[in-house]
């Protein structure tokens, strides 16, 4: 319940706020009102962990939930610390945008900026959680589908991959949960990524689904079989097969990222570096920014340096050969290179360590 508020205009760097009236969470831009990064007081940031979701106004549940991630995405705060708030309070969200907004937030949290060698125990954490949401959400509901798909995004222990190759043959159901053609495709490939399904069992499901869209699924699915073979066939139809159509090799890079184990893509980072120029001058503007976007070795960057690789390096020895003959191409890589730097400095911040000064987390 919102007790009082005020307004003040900024005047400069620093600008004196009236005297205040006592709360237990002040909430600066209330209503978001403003364009900036907001920061609470320790006392409110402690009041808004503790309440957000009771929060009746949407835009204030919304405006806490900037902050949050805005603290993650700078270093401030744990990327785990995130996740835990995301699933203590994401359930009793009642607008179906924020939802989604703040589950493909998590998603980013868990996969970018949690520290790796956490990784595979807090998506087990989500995933029971999240299965749990979606036990106790409404049937049928929005809320319901979409925290089936988040658990099985990030489902990575047996039980866990038991259910959803269960929820895709039918032999458990959730009620009001309509298994139509697309969530389908969805939680098989999350059987696929965690090595539970196998190129036979995608052609069964091509073969249900013999339409664009299951073609496009299908290629999808193969590029993200976990094994050296299918990810150096996905590598080969995304960047060299001229024939692939714009829509199938989207599929086939999207597949080709999402990996469990990071070291299946490590040797492709040469080769991407290798092919850029290549691809830049040869392809069109379509072709090129999707192989330049969607292939950038994001995945295989480490903090700990602890069997990554050093992606920054090698995107700085790039730009330097590069130099400013290609600016549209440089863009896109520098782009690449500031989410990198920004996952690193995150996975530094959830591991308690202090952040490197030396190396801005986000230069855009």
């Amino acid at each position: 319940m919102r007790f009082w508020d005020t307004e003040v205009d900024l005047t400069g760097p620093v600008t004196a706020l009236p005297k205040l009236r006592p709360a237990d969470l002040l909430l600066v831009n209330d209503r978001d009102l403003a364009y900036a990064k907001i920061r609470l007081d320790p006392a409110s940031l402690e009041a808004a962990a503790e309440g957000v979701a009771r929060l009746a106004d949407p835009l204030a549940r919304s405006v806490i939930w900037g902050i949050w991630w805005d603290m993650t995405r700078d270093g401030e705060l744990g990327a785990r610390a995130f996740a835990r708030r995301v699933l203590a309070g994401v359930g009793r969200e009642t607008i179906s945008t924020a939802m989604r907004q703040r589950l493909a937030e998590l998603t980013t949290a868990l996969e970018s900026y949690t520290a790796p060698e956490f990784r595979a125990a807090a998506a087990d954490d989500a995933a029971a959680r999240l299965w749990a949401l979606a036990v106790d959400a409404p049937a049928g509901s929005d809320a319901q589908l979409q925290m089936v798909k988040a658990f099985a995004r990030h489902a990575v222990s047996s039980a866990q991959l038991d259910l959803v190759d269960e929820l895709v043959t039918g032999s458990r159901s959730l009620d009001g949960l309509a298994m139509d053609v697309d969530l389908t495709w969805e939680l098989l490939l999350a059987l696929v990524v965690g090595g539970r399904a196998d190129e036979s069992r995608i052609d069964r499901q091509l073969a249900a689904d013999h339409t664009l869209s299951g073609l496009e699924q299908a290629a999808m699915l193969r590029a993200a079989l976990p094994t050296p073979q299918a990810k150096a066939a996905a590598w080969l139809r995304a960047v060299e097969d001229p024939a692939t159509p714009n829509a199938t090799r989207r599929a086939v890079i999207a597949g080709w990222g999402r990996v469990r184990d990071a070291s299946l893509l490590a040797p492709f980072v040469e080769p991407y570096f290798a092919s850029l120029t290549r691809i830049w001058r040869d392809r069109s503007p379509e072709t090129a920014s999707s192989v330049v976007q969607g292939l950038y070795p994001w995945q295989v960057a480490d903090s700990a340096g602890a069997g990554g690789v050093d992606v920054l390096g090698a995107t700085d020895r790039f730009l330097a050969e590069l130099g400013g003959s290609t600016p549209p191409l440089r863009r896109l890589v520098e782009e690449g290179r500031a989410s990198v730097a920004r996952a690193l400095a995150a996975q530094r911040a959830d591991r308690g360590e202090p952040a490197d000064r030396g190396e801005p987390a986000d230069r855009g």
